[in-house]
């Protein structure tokens, strides 16, 4: 055990899952957390199920992590929402989902577990962006997704330049189209050039790879790395 300690949003599945699982092989415990989330046999991963967009459950994650392990080295906020359909079609409750997980989640969240990071004099916070929030597809109406993913982009940037001087990195994964793991690859076949340039979907193994890069990169701070097969290059 490395006896540091990872917090881990959108936990019990994709990429969050994956999360969980490849920081417990690199010797960390977890707290993992998600709207619904099984109590887990491995003493080292501790699970709190609740609706992130309510402060209420961002206290009981911290709580419950310090706790538990007593600190906290870094939060991962994989939990995210997107809902696409034309500008004019979005409901109120369509914004109210989107901004609950993708925005007030993040803030409630992350705010708790920066102020935790501080007294201790460091810390690591990784935002999961997407690139559809710098380039946007015609294909693929989603300006709340833009919007929101946009702003957790500006945050990363913002946060980490407001917390450097006491060791906090704040980083970002901006993933391109990523294959769901119950969805085979054929399933992605009639985006045909919107996968450009490599032409396929990434796995959530790209974005776990990334995440773990970027946690081992002590002077990697404020970057928000594409991880889209280089979709951002032709834009």
């Amino acid at each position: 055990m490395t006896g540091k300690v990872a917090v881990i949003t959108g936990a019990s599945q994709g990429i969050g899952a994956g999360l969980v699982a490849a920081y417990r092989a690199q010797g960390w415990a977890v707290m993992a957390t998600a709207r619904t989330i099984p109590r887990s046999e491995d003493p080292d991963v501790l699970t709190v199920a609740g609706d992130i967009a309510d402060p209420a459950t961002a206290d009981r994650i911290t709580g419950a992590a310090l706790e538990r392990f007593g600190r906290i080295d870094t939060l991962v906020n994989a939990a995210g929402s997107c809902i696409c359909k034309s500008f004019t079609d979005y409901t109120a409750t369509d914004y109210a989902t989107v901004v609950g997980v993708n925005l007030t989640g993040f803030f409630w969240l992350t705010q708790r577990a920066i102020a935790e990071m501080a007294r201790r004099y460091g810390g690591h916070v990784v935002n999961i962006t997407a690139t559809l929030a710098e380039a946007a597809d015609s294909g693929t109406p989603a300006v709340l997704a833009a919007l929101t993913k946009g702003g957790l982009a500006a945050a990363t940037r913002s946060l980490a330049i407001e917390y450097a001087s006491v060791g906090i990195r704040v980083n970002a994964v901006s993933p391109g189209v990523i294959q769901a793991p119950d969805q085979p690859p054929e399933s992605y076949e009639h985006l045909s050039g919107r996968l450009a340039p490599l032409g396929r979907a990434g796995q959530v193994s790209d974005i776990v790879d990334a995440i773990l890069f970027l946690e081992s990169s002590p002077y990697i701070t404020g970057e928000i790395l594409h991880i889209d097969g280089g979709q951002i290059a032709g834009h």
